[in-house]
């Protein structure tokens, strides 16, 4: 079985196993998934998902955010850990979408990746969740389990993992197929020793297996 052939086939097996795959960040206006994304970086989505609560009671769109003293951000932000960068990334982008972008956001890769902290990462999932257009996003779980299946050979630079799953992966699926890595990673195909492959779905095709 070739990678591409394999990538197909877990393809197919995660649609069935996680059919309403989405982003687990909440969000409902592509500003407020950048935010979330920068405060994402080392804590968890369900924390993030109650902190932004506070934060959009008190700035509830680009304009008041840009505008709020960075101190003001980083005693809510706090909890997310590393208030300090996260506030000052997280004022320092508002600010250029509400001088640059009328208080929305770019929609081109390129726009994306020049917004203070955003990355290739986050760069993708806003293509993808926010423009439905094809995207890769190689976070920790999709990097340990393209890596567990076969798909890349021992590559954990995040770059070098997208550009070798873009060889393989049909980019209309990127996206959510990134999406289901997230579920599965967290479900099952755990960041443990030894994951739960006696209920994985891929258990019969995964190189891991018997290792």
């Amino acid at each position: 079985m070739t990678k591409q052939e394999r990538a197909l086939e877990i393809i197919e097996r995660l649609k069935r196993e996680y059919p309403d795959a989405t982003c687990t960040l909440d969000y409902n206006e592509g500003w407020k998934l950048l935010v979330s994304l920068r405060l994402a970086a080392q804590c968890t989505d369900a924390r993030v998902n109650v902190v932004v609560e506070k934060l959009y009671e008190k700035f509830p769109d680009v304009a008041s955010l840009a505008a709020a003293d960075v101190d003001e951000i980083e005693k809510i932000v706090h909890p997310c850990g590393l208030g300090p960068s996260k506030a000052r990334d997280i004022s320092a982008c508002m600010k250029v979408l509400r001088d640059q972008y009328n208080c929305g956001i770019p929609q081109t890769f390129e726009e994306l990746l020049k917004l203070p902290g955003v990355g290739r990462k986050s760069a993708n999932l806003v293509m993808g969740d926010v423009f439905g257009k094809p995207a890769i996003v190689t976070d920790t779980h999709c990097i340990r389990l393209v890596n567990r299946m076969g798909l890349v050979d021992g590559i954990k630079e995040p770059k070098k993992v997208e550009m070798a799953l873009w060889k393989i992966i049909p980019p209309e699926e990127g996206s959510d197929f990134c999406h289901r890595l997230v579920y599965h990673g967290r479900d099952v195909c755990t960041a443990r020793t030894k994951p739960h492959c006696e209920m994985c779905c891929l258990r019969d095709i995964c190189p891991q297996i018997g290792v």
